[in-house]
């Protein structure tokens, strides 16, 4: 089976080798064991581990500058001020926005498409519009739209996904119509690894003047992201996705958006002055961010993100690739094993299947050999049940993974094929 590398992902002339172990020591946690084992993480879909350049920018933050930001003129507010606004700076260069007026920190993907939903969503949609989405989306990307829809009579529909697990193109054009309002789809599947073409739904959904939102929970770890160049109006990531922390996220919006979307929630930093009538909101992007941020998640989502630059976003997307292609051949070598979603452009992850064993079970003996892997329907169960599938066993690949990572992922599902029968 070939899966075929996106020109964009190969390594640039002139840069040197990716070095795997150089970037495996870098992450303390892979050092240690399971049941005895050394531990093999293939589950960074779900959660990616954290190098020390990020554990270390979140402790010098609580031990050195931690304050509450914006409201002090001490210097450990101001201090504490320059190290947030300095990440905002640090995800608008990484995704290329314009401005950091673009950039809003929020906990999560999750967070990000809540706040579209609940702010643009509310204001732009009546009755009879329509939201599209894709079979392939997380449920982040379906419950906050069921919710919309509930709320504004508007109408949710899924364009069709292909057997080897790529968007029906065709099918997604067809459904786009005069009654869309908004387009809201993954950049990359995180139960198949599946890459969208993007660049084309945002080119189509424009030609009808229909704004686009992009789950890119599962890109941002892998590969270059550039707002202008694909020109979405609204860009979600998660920083635990990206080797940073947890309950830290970000939301990309176009500007001329942004500016016309009413707060989602009120009080704390959002505010310019209030009185017991009104309030007058701040300006942009804090009016999106109530309450007391996530300071610290914000400085080690930076450093993540400096991280991944520092290795080159090049070099580790063909690294993760090169595994990719080699678990492939592997994987599909191994009998009554199927592999699901087998998309030509994909991700580091493979989904797969054992004839007669659970998932759950496939999962289970794994982590006795040290290895983790995820199982079950990965808050993904409309592209589960498309495949006719309650879950799936997914291994997904991260910047630390190599070689000899795939080969115990093999090693162990030959254990689990012998127990099994």
């Amino acid at each position: 089976m070939s899966i075929q590398a996106s020109p964009a992902r190969s390594l640039p002339a002139g840069k040197p080798a990716f070095d795997a172990a150089t970037v495996r020591a870098a992450f303390p946690i892979l050092a240690r064991e399971v049941n005895g084992k050394p531990l093999v993480y293939l589950d960074s879909a779900a959660s990616s581990q954290r190098p020390l350049a990020v554990l270390r920018a979140v402790e010098h933050y609580e031990t050195r500058l931690h304050a509450n930001v914006h409201r002090g003129v001490h210097s450990l507010s101001q201090w504490a001020t320059e190290a947030y606004e300095n990440a905002r700076e640090t995800v608008r260069r990484h995704l290329h926005a314009r401005s950091t007026h673009e950039i809003v920190f929020v906990r999560g993907t999750t967070e990000a498409i809540n706040l579209v939903a609940n702010s643009w969503g509310r204001r732009h949609l009546r009755a009879g519009d329509e939201i599209l989405i894709t079979y392939l989306e997380h449920h982040a990307n379906i419950v906050p739209w069921q919710m919309l829809c509930a709320a504004t009579g508007a109408s949710l529909r899924a364009a069709p996904v292909k057997a080897n697990g790529e968007l029906d193109l065709a099918g997604f054009r067809s459904m786009l119509s005069a009654h869309t309002r908004l387009v809201a789809v993954a950049h990359i599947s995180n139960a198949l690894g599946t890459i969208l073409p993007v660049q084309e739904i945002v080119r189509l959904a424009h030609a009808r003047g229909v704004p686009v939102l992009l789950d890119g929970a599962q890109a941002v770890p892998h590969q270059a992201v550039d707002v202008q160049a694909i020109d979405c109006d609204f860009y979600a990531f998660s920083g635990h996705k990206v080797y940073g922390p947890t309950g830290i996220g970000a939301l990309y919006a176009r500007e001329s958006l942004l500016s016309a979307m009413p707060p989602w929630q009120g009080g704390g930093d959002m505010i310019l002055s209030v009185n017991i009538k009104e309030s007058t909101y701040n300006a942009l992007p804090w009016r999106f961010e109530a309450g007391t941020p996530n300071i610290s998640g914000a400085v080690g989502l930076g450093a993540a993100l400096d991280y991944l630059d520092s290795l080159g976003l090049a070099a580790v997307a063909a690294h993760e690739h090169a595994l990719l292609e080699l678990a492939t051949e592997r994987l599909s070598a191994l009998p009554r094993l199927k592999l699901i979603g087998t998309a030509s452009d994909k991700a580091a992850v493979l989904s797969f299947t054992m004839e007669g064993v659970h998932p759950h079970d496939i999962g289970t003996i794994l982590d006795t050999e040290g290895i983790a892997i995820r199982t079950g329907h990965h808050c993904a169960m409309p592209i589960m049940e498309a495949f006719g599938l309650a879950a799936t066993a997914r291994a997904s690949f991260g910047c630390y993974n190599n070689a000899e990572d795939v080969e115990r992922l093999v090693e162990g599902l030959k254990k689990v094929r012998k127990v099994f029968g």
